[in-house]
């Protein structure tokens, strides 16, 4: 078993910055990647980021790719959602998902099977 624990969501303006971390425990050993979702209100959870654990490869959607970046600390086990530029419809619930084993794609919620309690983050305009 994994545990994931979110930190960082928070109220900000549009155009401001916030991190998030995520740290994980447990069964740390085993992650093969980690990621972050988020959901809004109404709407379907969709990916935002992902690492592979391993040679720390990143993905990001569209939709942040120049303005979030993903990155981790080993030692801490610990991943960080670092998101400048933020506009209000980045509002939303953001979710620490880890895999724990080898998956071909790391950019879908079905790849992940530990999550996190998520943490919010609303952007005002």
């Amino acid at each position: 078993q994994v545990q994931l624990v979110e930190s960082g969501g928070g109220l900000v303006q549009a155009g401001g910055s916030l991190r998030l971390s995520c740290a994980a425990s447990g069964r740390t050993f085993s992650i093969y990647a980690m990621g972050w979702f988020r959901q809004a209100p109404g709407k379907e959870r969709e990916f935002v980021a992902a690492i592979r654990w391993s040679g720390g490869r990143t993905y990001y959607a569209d939709s942040v790719k120049g303005r979030f970046t993903i990155s981790r600390d080993n030692d801490k086990n610990t991943v960080y959602l670092q998101m400048n530029s933020l506009k209000p419809e980045d509002t939303a619930d953001y979710y620490c998902a880890a895999a724990p084993s080898f998956r071909i794609t790391i950019v879908v919620a079905g790849a992940y099977d530990y999550w996190g309690q998520g943490t919010q983050v609303t952007v005002s305009s």
